[in-house]
């Protein structure tokens, strides 16, 4: 493996699982932002220690921001897209259009914006 190609690089940081799953589900947020718990709820079958890992991953390669609202009781950390994440999620719109281009039989999905989705 070449480190210095750009595919490699940018193939490290989103081919862990639950990476891009976890950035489309803040995108899908209010405002596009979403709490540590409705990460949670929204990922079936993602341990908190996972969620844990990859945001703290994310948010390390700048993907992702990370706010802490204390002002209410239980303290909460809302993450939303950073630019860079924001761009990703362009890219992985993009990486649905040429699906749903080459696989016109997937019509469970057929929104094109993937935040007016309820799946």
């Amino acid at each position: 493996m070449d480190d210095n190609c750009a595919i490699h690089q940018a193939v490290d940081l989103i081919a862990k699982r639950w990476t891009l799953l976890i950035l489309l589900e803040i995108h899908k947020g209010k405002k596009g932002a979403r709490r540590f718990s409705e990460l949670k709820k929204s990922l079936s079958g993602i341990t908190p220690k996972i969620l844990a890992e990859r945001l703290m991953e994310m948010k390390k390669e700048g993907l992702v921001s990370k706010r802490i609202d204390a002002s209410d009781i239980p303290i909460k950390s809302i993450y939303s897209l950073a630019t860079k994440g924001k761009d990703l999620i362009n890219v992985l719109m993009e990486i649905k259009a040429w699906s749903l281009r080459w696989n016109p039989q997937n019509k469970s999905c057929k929104l094109t914006k993937c935040r007016e989705c309820e799946k």
